[in-house]
């Protein structure tokens, strides 16, 4: 288990609309292009140059075509997506909430149809009611529930994220909370939970919030053996909310929320559906 303590990174981020209308401002002999260059997180100004333009007085090459669906930031030599390859590939992709999501291999990891992925996280938060409370996060992800947490009010975020290139979009990702920003409310662990979780102490949190990978890519954590251990960090009354969306249901026939809501009450919680997951109160 280690903790992430990678620095942020602080420069621009590009989308194909905020790269066209830069371009677009420099091609019609603008001299400023005000606009949004940290996906809507704050609002600026750009000086456009002959051949550069520049944002807090840095200066970078216009972009060339960008493509759709895709974020870019400045990698000290370029804009280049925001994405890594390590036999799958992960990417950061915009959304039209500005807040972004993330793919691994062309899989989109976060709710986005109808509404921006930090306020989907915002309705599962509040079942959990974090407001002064000790919260285990088990996996990460891009820090929504983190962050919709800490807005809250929650007293201590235990944080695991268990791939390192997720990690890294984090740093770039201007909504990701920063643990370094959050008063030491927000613990941010590079682990696999299946295993760190074996290392927490009994009753140590007052609410649990479980947002694994699918059934096919992480079974371990739907399995009644972790859910176990989940009902043993846990104090009894404390709250836990399990996404689940409902995977296959179609063309399966499998019921996943309900099979996870029978599993949790073998496990010592009392489990009942809500939004795309099941909401549980240790017994």
């Amino acid at each position: 288990m280690s903790t992430p303590n990678a620095p942020r990174h602080a420069g621009p981020l590009l989308t194909r609309a905020t790269g066209d209308a830069l371009t677009a401002a420099h091609a019609a002999g603008h001299a400023i292009w005000r606009g949004s260059l940290d996906l809507g997180r704050s609002h600026g100004e750009a000086q456009l140059g002959a051949e550069h333009w520049h944002w807090q007085d840095i200066a970078y090459p216009y972009p060339g075509k960008l493509k759709d669906r895709t974020l870019y930031w400045w990698d000290g030599d370029a804009f280049a997506p925001v994405s890594r390859y390590a036999g799958k590939l992960i990417k950061l992709v915009p959304t039209d909430w500005q807040v972004p999501t993330f793919e691994i291999d062309g899989i989109k990891m976060l709710p986005t149809l109808k509404e921006s992925p930090l306020d989907d996280a915002r309705r599962k938060v509040a079942l959990v009611q974090p407001a002064g409370k000790t919260v285990l996060d088990t996996c990460g992800g891009l820090g929504y529930f983190a962050a919709c947490c800490l807005d809250a009010g929650v007293a201590r975020l235990q944080s695991f994220e268990k791939n390192e290139d997720v990690l890294w979009l984090r740093t770039i990702n201007p909504w990701s909370p920063d643990p370094e920003a959050s008063g030491g409310r927000l613990q941010l662990a590079h682990a696999d939970v299946s295993q760190a979780i074996t290392t927490l102490p009994d009753a140590a949190f007052d609410a649990v919030l479980h947002d694994p990978p699918r059934f096919g890519i992480a079974g371990e954590l739907y399995s009644l053996a972790f859910y176990q251990q989940l009902a043993r960090v846990l104090r009894k009354g404390g709250r836990l909310f399990h996404y689940t969306g409902s995977p296959n249901k179609l063309t399966s026939g499998r019921d996943v929320p309900r099979e996870v809501a029978k599993r949790l009450e073998t496990a010592g919680f009392k489990a009942e559906l809500a939004l795309d997951g099941v909401l549980a109160v240790r017994r």
